[in-house]
């Protein structure tokens, strides 16, 4: 574990590390770490100490805040404006364009295999910046053909602030240079003047995904319809096991009987082979 100043003082259940510019104990930590799990069904491991210090500073430093243990009396009260913040702070956001690619051609062939003119429902389960709905949704105009496919792209997120980043669909050019030269004709547009440098996606594209905050950890969930795909990839590596039970059981109720789950390259669902079976590489279909 790394630690600022004095190492013992990090490990102390009470004494403050006073070359800090905030007063933060072990104890401190404890309690977030309890929390963002309890709300997030995020584990935090103890080698996350100084990076829950970095990420909360600016929050302290916004609310006039000395010490911890003064944002923690805070979150005391679950209504608290300053929750979403909190949660904002801790949630890790890594995402790109088509990132793990080899999901996006069984998307395509899943869209492929659908009865002629029907459409399809799909699920990103943690859109982040929304890179990955982006994707989803320009796999499905190509699939048909069309930019405006006969499908309905669900993206949602935990982090308020990403979604809007999200739903503003620009990005800068950085984040699209490895896209093919055809794709960034067909699905962006340039910017000019002071969004010089920046690409935003076309309103069709845009049109195709309903951005919304949906807490994975939620024992009731409100959507109303079921899933023929759900990307759910790189986020249930912060749960523990009962918790992604948990999260994929209510998945499985959701996604359609021949629908697709896609999981992240580091997870994997053996401990759920009773709701879901591999049938590719980080594809699963209903047990």
């Amino acid at each position: 574990m790394k630690s600022a100043g004095n190492p013992s003082s990090a490990l102390s259940p009470s004494a403050p590390d006073r070359d800090r510019e905030f007063g933060y104990t072990r104890s401190d930590f404890d309690e977030l770490r309890t929390l963002i799990y309890a709300h997030a069904g995020i584990r935090l491991n103890d080698s996350k100490y100084e990076m829950v210090y970095s990420r909360l500073t600016r929050r302290l430093r916004v609310l006039g805040l000395s010490d911890f243990g003064s944002y923690l009396a805070l979150l005391h009260a679950r209504d608290h404006p300053e929750w979403e913040n909190f949660v904002n702070a801790l949630t890790t956001n890594l995402t790109a364009f088509f990132r793990e690619p080899h999901h996006f051609p069984v998307l395509a062939e899943y869209l492929h295999g659908l009865p002629h003119g029907s459409g399809a429902t799909l699920w990103s389960a943690a859109a982040s910046t929304g890179e990955e709905a982006y994707s989803m949704a320009m796999v499905a105009c190509e699939a048909y053909g069309t930019l405006r496919p006969p499908v309905r792209i669900l993206a949602s997120d935990l982090d308020s602030q990403v979604l809007q980043r999200a739903s503003d669909g620009i990005y800068a050019k950085e984040l699209v240079q490895d896209l093919p030269p055809e794709r960034l004709r067909r699905f962006f547009l340039n910017g000019a003047g002071s969004r010089e440098g920046y690409v935003k996606v076309r309103p069709e594209l845009r049109a195709l995904v309903t951005f919304t905050r949906h807490n994975l950890r939620d024992n009731h969930w409100e959507m109303r319809e079921s899933f023929d795909c759900i990307f759910c990839r790189n986020v249930m590596i912060y749960f523990d096991k009962p918790t992604q039970y948990q999260v994929l059981t209510r998945m499985a109720r959701v996604l359609k009987p021949q629908g697709l789950l896609f999981a992240g390259h580091s997870e994997s669902y053996f401990h759920a082979v009773d709701l879901f079976r591999s049938c590719g590489r980080t594809v699963y279909r209903h047990a």
